[in-house]
């Protein structure tokens, strides 16, 4: 018998060789045989550019064309995919996608910032010359939510997509609750130990969560994508007897993404909220993502695993590049660009749910009574109440849990009391994920 065709193989140019680069260059290189089983041809890196060419990332890079200028990879001979993981919604990373699409060669990308900002155009570029772009790494690094959603749910209507989408706060919030620590203790030792950036803006005040909340939405929907509709909210705020007082109360607290498709419009939104104890997203512990999802016939599916670092994202890289390798193409937003709905964001005064309610107020006679007096004004009847202090310095805190409510009443009746001369700081509320 003959033996079979072998084909020629699919080659890459890797733009980034940070942990991911790196990661990526060692996956295809220890596991190859595999590899080139599973994809039905071999897969191998032509050329690579990175900054910094005498950096010792401990790889040997001699067998690759050096470039350094990460935009000429689109137009080399010897390449047939572009990975781009040199990162920002802008700039090299945005300039190499544009020409690599123009070149007539597939893109795959780790980069949810310029997916959240440019992925429509770039799919609609993508689309109209034939050619594969992915993107299965830029949400939950290694766990493969991505192809669950355009693929494998492809066939429900989906309601809801939420999660745990950065590992960071998770990691913050995970260690504030085990080892009851404040978030600035939290924080600079995870800066020291590389968990966190030296500006940890994006992940700690909710917009990297944002930036992949809005992917995942357009993809559970059939929806264009609404970075700029998502209300983001992180996680500085959060103190140490906000964690306690949750746990007390059968809560842990955690960043969670959220977006719903209902009644023709989308809600998303990314916001520190109460999950209760027995609830999946309460397990996904330090580091780890975890993504839920509700199809109507395949009822909620679960991912966790670990969304960051060198090996789980190089892994969905390698995923995308065996998916092209096989000839796959398909729309990178599971249905055309033309196909996809502008949906109007929900209005607030639709949502409804309970609410935790922590304030720092005057240790005198009848400050309680003009709390609930300001949430029965406004109609919100309280399920529990609990009050601490008073601390070092006079004041008080407390600490409601609301019945089922509308959210601009709870709004309404938080402005009422910060209005006063009781409350002696900023409100914190924060939602408690019923669902």
């Amino acid at each position: 018998m003959p033996a079979a065709p072998t084909l020629s193989p699919l080659r890459i140019g890797l733009a980034g060789l940070g942990n991911v680069g790196a990661g990526v260059v060692r996956l295809l290189a220890d596991n190859a045989d595999l590899i080139a089983r599973r994809a039905g041809r071999p897969i191998v890196i032509s050329a690579i550019s990175a900054r910094d060419r005498n950096r010792d990332r401990g790889l040997d890079l001699a067998p690759f064309a050096w470039v350094d200028d990460a935009t000429e990879l689109a137009g080399r001979e010897d390449v047939d995919v572009v990975v781009e993981l040199i990162g920002g919604s802008d700039g090299p990373a945005l300039t190499l996608a544009r020409r690599t699409l123009a070149a007539g060669k597939a893109l795959v990308t780790a980069n949810k910032a310029m997916i959240a900002h440019h992925g429509l155009a770039l799919a609609a570029a993508a689309e109209a010359a034939g050619l594969p772009l992915r993107y299965e790494a830029a949400v939950a690094g290694g766990v493969p939510v991505i192809k669950a959603l355009s693929e494998g749910m492809a066939a429900n209507r989906i309601a809801r997509v939420y999660g745990l989408l950065n590992g960071t706060c998770n990691y913050i919030l995970t260690r504030m609750e085990t080892e009851r620590l404040g978030f600035a203790t939290v924080l600079a030792e995870a800066q020291a130990a590389g968990y966190a950036e030296a500006d940890p803006s994006f992940d700690i005040d909710g917009i990297d969560t944002a930036h992949k909340l809005s992917i995942l939405a357009a993809l559970a929907f059939g929806a264009r994508i609404d970075f700029a509709g998502v209300a983001t909210h992180g996680i500085r705020a959060v103190e140490l007897a906000d964690i306690d007082q949750a746990r007390a109360l059968g809560f842990r607290i955690k960043l969670v993404g959220l977006a719903e498709h209902e009644d023709g419009t989308l809600f998303q939104r990314v916001h520190p909220a109460l999950v209760p104890l027995d609830h999946p997203l309460a397990a996904a512990s330090g580091a780890l993502n975890a993504v839920a999802a509700e199809g109507d016939f395949v009822g909620r599916l679960f991912f966790q695993g670990r969304g960051a670092g060198e090996g789980p994202t190089a892994s969905a890289v390698v995923a995308d590049l065996i998916d092209i390798a096989r000839g796959s193409v398909g729309n990178p937003f599971g249905m055309p660009v033309a196909a996809l709905a502008a949906l109007p964001a929900a209005a607030i005064a639709s949502r409804r749910g309970r609410y935790y309610l922590r304030l720092t107020v005057a240790d005198r006679p009848g400050v309680l009574a003009e709390l609930t007096a300001a949430l029965r004004d406004h109609g919100v009847s309280i399920e529990s109440l609990i009050q601490r202090g008073p601390a070092a310095s006079g004041d008080a805190m407390v600490v409601m849990v609301t019945h089922v409510a509308g959210e601009p009443a709870v709004l309404a009746a938080l402005a009422q009391m910060a209005g006063g001369d009781s409350v002696t700081s900023a409100p914190v509320m924060m939602h408690i994920l019923d669902f």
